[in-house]
C-alpha cells in the first residue's frame, strides 16, 4: 500500500472508539471493507477505512439507516442531499415531541381522564388541515345558508382555531375545551340563533342584528357605569338609561320606540351567553390572539336597564 500504514482491527477500533464488533459488523455488509488481509488472514485496515468508519459513526449518530449511509460512503447519493433529507425527518419528529410534551404537561396539569388524555392526543397529532375540518364542522352548523355576500367568510375565518405545529400546553387545553364546547348542541343552536339575527335583513338591505357598531353604541354608551359601579335603577344611571335606547335607535336608523327596545333585548340576551365569551377566549389562546374584551358587564348592565319601564 505504497507505504502506508495498516491497522488492525483492535487499532481502528481504539483509534474511532467503534466495538471490534461493530467494526467487523460494517466490515461483512461493505460498508467498510477491510483494506487487505496479512498472510494469516487478520483484517488490515489503511487510513481510508479510518475515515470511512468516522463517517459512519457520525451518520448512525444522526439517525441515519445502514443502506442510506452505504450509499453516501459509496458516494452513490451526495452527503448534502442525504442530510438534508435527514433534517426534515428530524424536523417532523421534534415537532411530534413537542406536541407529546404539550399533551402531557396538559393531562398532568388538568388531572385528566384517560378518555380525556386519547381525545387531546389525537387533537394534537392533527394536520391543520384536519383540524380545520374538524372546526368546519361546527362553523358550518352555525353560519351554513346565512350568508351569500364573499366578504362574509371573513367571519367565520374571524371564529376558526389554529392549532400551531408546536403548540404550548395551554394551546392544548384549549383546543380540547373548544372541541367539548362545539359539540354541545344546546350551545351550537344558541350561536346560530345569534347568527340568524344578524342575517335578519331590513327594509333598505342593510341588518339588524348584533352590529359591531350597535356593540359599540352599547358599550359607549353603558360601559363606564359597570366600572365605576353604578346600577342602572340608581340615580346616576338614570341618565344612562335614558339615552341608551335612543343611541342605539339612532346607530340602527329606526325609531326609538318599544318595538326596539324588544329588538335589543333580543340581541343582548342572545349574544349574553357565557359560552359565546369562554369560546372567544378559548379561540384567542389556541390562535395566539390577544386576551378578548370581555363585553358580559356591558351587557348584564344594558339588559337590566333595558328591562325598566320607560318613563311616560
Amino acid at each position: 500500500m505504497n507505504g502506508d500504514t495498516l491497522h488492525s482491527i483492535g487499532d481502528l477500533a481504539r483509534r474511532t472508539g467503534l466495538t471490534v464488533k461493530a467494526i467487523r459488523f460494517y466490515a461483512d455488509c461493505g460498508i467498510v471493507p477491510p483494506t487487505r488481509r496479512s498472510p494469516a488472514g487478520y483484517r488490515r485496515y489503511g487510513a481510508e477505512a479510518v475515515a470511512r468508519l468516522e463517517l459512519v459513526r457520525t451518520l448512525r449518530d444522526l439517525g441515519l439507516d445502514l443502506p442510506t449511509i452505504r450509499r453516501v460512503v459509496d458516494e452513490e447519493r451526495p452527503l448534502a442531499e442525504v442530510a438534508a433529507a435527514q433534517a426534515e425527518a428530524l424536523a417532523v419528529q421534534i415537532r411530534l415531541l413537542h406536541r407529546r410534551h404539550a399533551v402531557l404537561t396538559a393531562v398532568a396539569r388538568r388531572g385528566s381522564t384517560p378518555q380525556e388524555m386519547d381525545l387531546m392526543h389525537r387533537l394534537a397529532k392533527l394536520t391543520e388541515a384536519e383540524r380545520r375540518r374538524l372546526a368546519g364542522d361546527f362553523l358550518d352548523a352555525v353560519f351554513g345558508g346565512l350568508y351569500t355576500d364573499p366578504r362574509s367568510a371573513g367571519i367565520t375565518r374571524s371564529l376558526t382555531p389554529e392549532l400551531p405545529e408546536n403548540p404550548a400546553p395551554e394551546q392544548v387545553e384549549a383546543r380540547i375545551e373548544l372541541a367539548e364546547l362545539c359539540q354541545d348542541m344546546d350551545f351550537r343552536t344558541a350561536v346560530r340563533r345569534l347568527a340568524e339575527l344578524y342575517a335578519q335583513p331590513r327594509a333598505d338591505g342593510g341588518r339588524t342584528g348584533l352590529r359591531s357598531d350597535l356593540v359599540a353604541a352599547v358599550r359607549e354608551q353603558a360601559g363606564p357605569a359597570p366600572a365605576a359601579g353604578i346600577g342602572p335603577a340608581s340615580a346616576e344611571g338614570g341618565p344612562v338609561v335614558s339615552v341608551l335606547p335612543a343611541e342605539c335607535a339612532a346607530t340602527l336608523g329606526r325609531p326609538a320606540d318599544e318595538g326596539l327596545r324588544r329588538h335589543l333585548l333580543e340581541q343582548l340576551e342572545s349574544a349574553h351567553d357565557p359560552r359565546r365569551e369562554r369560546y372567544l377566549r378559548l379561540l384567542a389562546v389556541v390562535n395566539g390572539w390577544p386576551a378578548p374584551e370581555s363585553l358580559a358587564p356591558v351587557f348584564d348592565w344594558s339588559l337590566r336597564a333595558l328591562r325598566i319601564p320607560a318613563a311616560r
